[in-house]
């Protein structure tokens, strides 16, 4: 599952070697720049012609700085020297302390992530840098994305796009705009001019998070569709079927983070399993196959609903001997309270036991101050499931908060395992898909983890 997000390195000059040379060279004459239409300044700056669109200029700390040289792409606004009079939305000049520049970024007057680098260079055509980096993220999806139509085509910073995030379900884009500067109207329009050009959707929709718009003083603004009439579809995954309502679900609809991993779980299931936070049953379904019986469990009715549907759908086109509704159950309870009963049930002989169990809740740790209480979440998850499997057993636990790095949950999951008297032997330490990319020098980017052992 996805939360969040998510941030790029400093653009290696090869990403942006399409653009002019002219753009290339260093600002000390700057070149034309394009920047969202806002007010311009009545002055223009010391070193720019007073033909030139007015650029405005942020300065940042020698902390800053160093970040940015670091090949992050964030500059807090605690790092901020002076943006006075930098309208929202801004495409801006970045310089140190000093003045001496670092690049361009957009700029936000609201989030505590103020800028967010785009280019080490200027930048002479903001809506051209968006296609070319658009075309690019389509063509990296190509190279790299296998046996499936749904797949996430933009994924913000990891595509050198901050604030955009597009993800493609068959014949649907799905979209959501998460900053200032994404939102202004020229930005959108060349947006949706791309992905038309490249993909020909039958539909465009917008999924709109009201708190992100409200976190960065936009217009409250409602879900729906930007292009088109057609709001539902199908889809394969692994050569398994399912339904997607775009107007439907959380973020933009299903949780694709988890393709590769729905694909490597099912090589090791069997037997009896159990598929705990299911959600539309991604997990379920690619477990069915494998299995003697599986049990979904999730909270919400609506998605559990949707899971029985792609069951069916399933069922139709591939017959009821692979997945069928007699192999998987769909269970409406809390995952905490659901995993207390079945693993210490007052009369212990009526303990549940399973082959395979899966956990894949949403994220606990939304901030670091979240980080303890998370990780006591997950221990106490992950401490009934190992009393709950069967020698031999296979675990699949997953984490989707950036907050509990990858060697934080393997901790927790040590110390559940000795707590639970078991012992646990890794087979695969997973990530996100490859359409959820990972800069190497921006840790946010990568935020999903997903263990698949043996447990004894």
């Amino acid at each position: 599952m996805t939360d969040v997000i998510k941030p790029i390195a400093l653009i290696d000059r090869s990403v942006i070697s399409y653009l002019p040379h002219s753009t290339r060279r260093l600002p000390f004459e700057v070149p034309r720049h394009y920047h969202v239409p806002m007010p311009r300044s009545p002055e223009p700056s010391p070193k720019q012609s007073p033909k030139e669109p007015y650029v405005p200029i942020v300065k940042v700390s020698p902390r800053g700085a160093t970040r940015l040289k670091a090949g992050h792409v964030w500059v807090y606004r605690s790092d901020i020297v002076s943006a006075d009079g930098v309208p929202p939305g801004s495409l801006v000049r970045v310089t140190d302390h000093r003045g001496k520049p670092l690049g361009t970024a957009l700029y936000s007057s609201s989030s505590q992530i103020a800028i967010r680098m785009i280019s080490p260079e200027p930048v002479a055509d903001f809506p051209a840098l968006l296609r070319q980096r658009i075309a690019d993220a389509i063509n990296y999806r190509e190279a790299h994305v296998r046996d499936a139509e749904a797949y996430r085509l933009v994924f913000s910073e990891a595509d050198f796009l901050p604030g955009l995030i597009v993800d493609r379900y068959n014949d649907i884009l799905s979209l959501q705009i998460l900053t200032q500067a994404m939102d202004a109207d020229p930005v959108r329009q060349a947006i949706l001019g791309e992905l038309t050009t490249r993909l020909h959707p039958a539909s465009i929709i917008e999924r709109v998070d009201p708190r992100v718009r409200e976190l960065e003083t936009l217009p409250p603004r409602a879900s729906g569709l930007l292009q088109g009439e057609k709001t539902s579809t199908t889809f394969t995954m692994n050569s398994i079927h399912f339904r997607f309502d775009a107007l439907e679900g959380q973020k933009t609809g299903a949780f694709l983070d988890q393709r590769e991993n729905y694909a490597a779980a099912a090589q090791y299931t069997h037997g009896e399993a159990l598929d705990v936070f299911c959600y539309q049953g991604g997990f379920a379904l690619h477990l069915a196959p494998h299995c003697e019986h599986v049990t979904g469990v999730d909270s919400s009715r609506p998605a559990l609903e949707v899971a029985d549907q792609n069951a069916a759908l399933n069922r139709s086109l591939l017959g009821s001997n692979e997945v069928g509704a007699n192999e998987i159950e769909w269970i409406e309870a809390n995952a905490f309270d659901l995993l207390k009963d079945y693993s210490s049930p007052a009369r212990p002989q009526e303990a549940r036991r399973y082959d395979t169990i899966v956990l894949d809740p949403p994220a606990f740790a939304k901030s670091k101050r979240d980080l303890d209480a998370a990780l006591r979440g997950y221990k106490e998850l992950n401490l009934r499931a190992l009393k709950m499997l069967r020698p031999g057993g296979i675990l699949v636990t997953c984490s989707c908060s950036y907050h509990v790095s990858q060697s934080d949950f393997l901790e927790m999951l040590a110390s559940a395992t000795l707590d639970a008297h078991r012992t646990l032997r890794l087979i695969e330490v997973r990530g996100q898909a490859k359409d959820h990319p990972v800069l190497l020098n921006v840790p946010e980017t990568a935020y999903l983890k997903c263990v698949i052992a043996s447990v004894s």
